[in-house]
């Protein structure tokens, strides 16, 4: 029997913006594997190497649609790419394309961005902020338009503790519309030197720049049915459609990765901050229901009254009552991750944090420098090429991006997506799951180390390659207890001689 939510997209024409990114095109899938549109139009742009023929071809055969594929066949069919770039005036979408879209499309969900947290100013501008003005321009000539969903982040209101689900545009230095106009008249130079001052106390260009989007939201939306979709830290899927799968290997993700290795084995985190982190899958299934709620209220709205509310804001972050902190997440990673160890390692996994700045830069001399010029000597006197080093300075700088995050407790009110959550069905509560009161964070880490193994780390899922991971995770611990009792005894040594000449 077809749920609520199931009959809303049935037949429906959807634009979507960021849809090869990972969680794109996790909203993708679970709009093709639960629901039977009629079109998904989708946002691609070419890259220097690759046309767009070429970047289609290469999304439609992403793992994450294997599933899907067993029983919908012919689904992807119903995908059509529209050529565009974020970075070009009117999104570069041609203007026959404009009215393709204007005449079919009912639902939007513009989720394009830039997440490099020290983008340039005027890069993060414009895919950021000025897209979201354009996007909202070109639904406004959408006849039979039914939802806008925007995609922010958590984050966008970070230079306070406690967010509400409400805007926030006392806290920008200046106006969304006025950053846009500097934009348009300074060169990217200059525009790029004032980055200090235009952030004010925001941490990078991009939560500063996706709250300027929502200001955008706030000043321009007029009537059309939008609301605003805020994820927190989005990690790996906890079961649709596969558990483990994630394809981002940036941010946290990129920690995770050097840990795994073995190579990274120092954090500047404070363990006991609450880790805002949210399943893919769960932020799919929020921003495919939020299209239907926006819907429905923007029909009883028009109907009760004619002064428009602001859009709608869904937070979602882990709830008060469920919630895991830095620590819980770092033993729990450590634990599963362990049950299913990777071959490629180059060191036994460990990890140790550090609150302090110059004490994590001290210890990153030991913990990896040392090590990683010895290792990028054997490499180099093999004929290869030195990479640790390299990769260590890339990791720092993301250490010390996310620590902003990490330092402390952000808390999320959640009202409205608890309001949203009572209003499912209990059938579209089963298909659209982002109950983050009930999730089994054990459970979580447990089911998605599998699924990580083979997607980020490419390891094939066979008894063999997990039995071949097992012997070397065995083997550097062996070597790694070895070498903490070396440590230990030239310590006291190293003390013993100090003692004797002292004496």
């Amino acid at each position: 029997m077809e749920t609520e939510v199931q009959r809303f997209y049935r037949d429906k024409t959807i634009f979507v913006t960021g849809g090869t990114g990972f969680l794109g095109k996790v909203i993708i899938e679970k709009i093709l594997r639960a629901t039977d549109p009629k079109k998904i139009y989708f946002l691609v742009r070419s890259k220097k190497s690759e046309d767009v023929r070429t970047r289609v071809t290469q999304w439609l055969s992403q793992p994450i649609f294997e599933s899907l594929l067993k029983i919908k066949p012919t689904v992807l069919q119903l995908m059509t790419p529209i050529v565009g770039d974020c970075l070009e005036p009117d999104l570069g979408i041609s203007e026959a394309d404009r009215k393709v879209l204007a005449k079919e499309v009912q639902i939007v969900i513009h989720g394009a961005a830039t997440v490099r947290f020290n983008e340039d100013m005027h890069i993060a501008l414009a895919i950021n902020t000025r897209a979201t003005r354009l996007m909202l321009q070109l639904a406004k000539e959408m006849h039979s338009l039914e939802a806008f969903v925007q995609i922010s982040t958590a984050y966008s209101n970070c230079v306070i503790d406690s967010i509400n689900e409400e805007f926030y545009p006392q806290h920008l230095t200046c106006s969304a519309d006025t950053v846009l106009r500097l934009r348009e008249t300074l060169s990217a130079e200059l525009l790029n030197n004032m980055t200090p001052a235009l952030l004010g106390k925001y941490p990078n260009t991009y939560t500063y720049t996706k709250a300027l989007a929502e200001q955008v939201i706030l000043e321009e939306a007029g009537d059309l049915p939008v609301c605003i979709f805020r994820p927190a830290i989005i990690y790996a899927n906890y079961k649709e459609p596969s558990s483990g799968w994630i394809d981002n290997p940036y941010g946290l993700v990129a920690l995770i990765y050097g840990i795994t290795y073995g190579v990274l084995h120092i954090l500047l985190c404070n363990i006991r901050a609450q880790a805002v982190l949210v399943p893919g899958d769960y932020c799919a299934n929020l921003a495919v229901v939020s299209a239907w709620e926006t819907a429905k209220k923007a029909k009883t709205k028009s109907a009760l009254t004619a002064i428009k509310p602001n859009p709608t804001i869904y937070n979602f972050a882990p709830c008060r009552t469920n919630t895991i902190d830095w620590n819980d997440f770092r033993n729990k990673g450590m634990f599963y991750g362990k049950q299913v160890p990777i071959r490629q390692m180059i060191w036994y996994p460990f990890v140790h944090s550090t609150t302090s700045p110059w004490l994590f830069r001290l210890c990153s001399i030991f913990y990896h420098y040392i090590p990683g010029y010895f290792f990028d000597l054997i490499l180099r006197l093999s004929g290869k090429k030195p990479r640790l080093v390299k990769a260590y300075r890339k990791a720092h700088a993301n250490v010390e991006a996310l620590f902003f995050f990490n330092r402390k407790t952000f808390w999320f009110n959640r009202d409205n997506t608890e309001a949203l959550w009572d209003h499912m069905s209990p059938e579209d509560r089963k298909g659209f799951n982002f109950d983050m009161k009930s999730l089994d964070w054990d459970d979580y880490f447990k089911n998605i180390w599998g699924g990580m193994r083979l997607y980020i780390f490419k390891e094939p899922a066979t008894a063999a390659s997990l039995a071949e991971g097992i012997r070397v995770l065995f083997r550097y611990r062996v070597l790694h207890s070895i070498g903490q009792v070396l440590l230990g005894f030239g310590a006291a040594y190293v003390l013993w001689l100090l003692f004797t000449i002292w004496q």
